[in-house]
């Protein structure tokens, strides 16, 4: 079943439209994440007004807090936060995984203790859908396990082989809800094992195929790699999901190669470091540079942030600790990032992505030197 209509297609870049429950979704995509149903700092209105189309929150969480069964019993998700679009939820695999000794990985699924109480938990792949099943989800992932960079060719075959083993568990579950299942390609740095995934995947049979287990501390190149290892196979008629990536340079890279959806806490974990994307990179408003400086953020930027206020104040609400430079940062980053989709979507459809990537490329700069402290608060 096609679960994706292709409208362009640029070289190796796609314009599409995915059909969900609750709207469709133009396509490539940028997701917001929204762990506990909301995306932090934001509300449903300016996410919407800024273009947001769909959100990403995380089964595992909300399985914990409040529950699954409740938000079920309260409508599902999108009656539970207020957000009439799409949301994705992802299984929770990476969070789970990452509790290290907090958890233990059998055949039959794994057992963990919650990171809120110390409570403990035994998800299998039918629990996970029955759980993102409740949720209401318009698009669910498989349980998979996620290892780390690098592993040994016989961890990561024995990994494969349970998240194989796991994705025909979900794939059998009977579901309520209208959702989107997607599997999840794995097989960590291993051409071989990446192709076999992505094959068994496929003869199972799913709606969405994401590539997970990347972007764990690899070198870029090895990454890219493993994407362009696996992306000729992947079936064009539907939807490709690069999972947890999600800087500026990388949405455009990925999008050259054919992906479709990206989703990272990129763009609002920064803001509330003060870490805000012009089109020539990134710029760090706590450097003591921009304590007078009157112009805004970017001057090409309509979002409401640039349009009524300017870097030395955005710069002096954040060195107080004032909430609202959360607020105005986060607002600025995801206008950034939905005129950033934009502007590519307009490419392919004008068929002149090569241009707008060679062009795009040239003229971003990164992002300036910070304290360091970027990326250590969670999402």
């Amino acid at each position: 079943m096609r679960t994706i209509e292709i409208i362009k297609v640029d070289k190796g870049a796609r314009l599409g439209i995915i059909r969900t429950a609750h709207g469709d979704v133009k396509t490539p995509v940028f997701m917001p994440v929204g762990t506990h149903g909301v995306v932090k700092a934001m509300i449903h209105r300016d996410l919407k007004e800024i273009g947001i189309e769909m959100i990403l929150a995380n089964a595992y969480h909300l399985y914990l807090k409040p529950g699954d069964e409740l938000i079920r019993d309260l409508g599902g998700i999108h009656k539970f936060t207020g957000w009439e679009g799409p949301f994705l939820t992802d299984s929770g695999g990476y969070q789970i995984f990452s509790l290290g000794g907090l958890r233990t990985v059998e055949e039959e699924g794994v057992l963990f203790q919650s990171h809120i109480d110390g409570s403990k938990h035994f998800l299998t792949p039918e629990k996970v859908i029955e759980i993102q099943d409740n949720l209401g989800a318009d698009i669910i992932m498989c349980l998979d396990e996620c290892i780390p960079y690098p592993s040994s060719y016989e961890k990561t075959e024995k990994s494969l082989e349970l998240t194989t083993s796991w994705a025909k568990r979900c794939k059998s579950v009977q579901r309520k809800s209208r959702s989107l299942l997607f599997g999840i390609i794995q097989g960590g740095f291993y051409e071989v094992l990446r192709l076999r995934s992505t094959h068994d995947l496929i003869n199972i049979g799913f709606d969405g195929y994401a590539i997970g287990g990347l972007s764990v501390g690899e070198p870029k190149s090895l990454m890219w790699r493993m994407v362009d290892t696996v992306i000729e196979y992947l079936p064009q008629e539907k939807p490709r999901y690069l999972m947890g990536l999600g800087f500026p340079e990388d949405i455009v890279e990925g999008v050259k190669r054919g992906i479709d959806m990206f989703d990272c806490v990129i763009p609002t974990r920064l803001a509330r470091n003060g870490n805000l994307f012009t089109w020539k990179g990134r710029i760090n408003i706590k450097n003591a540079k921009y304590k007078r400086d009157e112009r805004p953020i970017d001057e090409e930027c309509g979002c409401l942030t640039c349009k009524t206020h300017s870097r030395a104040y955005l710069r002096h609400l954040l060195i107080s600790h004032e909430l609202t430079s959360f607020y105005l940062n986060t607002i600025h980053n995801l206008y950034f990032y939905s005129r950033l989709i934009e502007k590519i979507r307009d490419a392919i459809r004008d068929g002149v992505y090569e241009k707008f990537y060679e062009e795009f490329m040239k003229s971003w700069k990164g992002g300036e030197k910070d304290d360091g402290n970027s990326l250590c608060d969670g999402e």
